[in-house]
């Protein structure tokens, strides 16, 4: 069950037991949207979450749902060559 208003403005995020899908829920002011997402391979960077909630910067739902560890996120280095 919910425990927050759904229209408040918050997106709120659900994960299945598996941890390979999520889904987000919204309000647009006149309506709820469903955004459903599931990794072909691996299993989404689930926060521990105190009291239920967790709060997400807009960087680390874009991580989260890119499949990236937003908790530990590796930068690959890449060497430039001038031609």
């Amino acid at each position: 069950m919910l425990k927050d208003d759904p229209m408040s403005g918050h997106v709120f995020i659900f994960r299945g037991r598996s941890g390979s899908k999520v889904k987000l829920l919204w309000s647009t002011g006149d309506g709820l949207c469903l955004l459903t997402k599931r990794l072909e391979r691996g299993r989404f960077a689930w926060p521990s979450a105190r009291d239920g909630k967790v709060f997400l910067t807009p960087a680390q739902l874009a991580m989260l749902l890119e499949g990236i560890d937003w908790r530990q996120p590796k930068r690959l280095l890449t060497s430039l060559t001038m031609l």
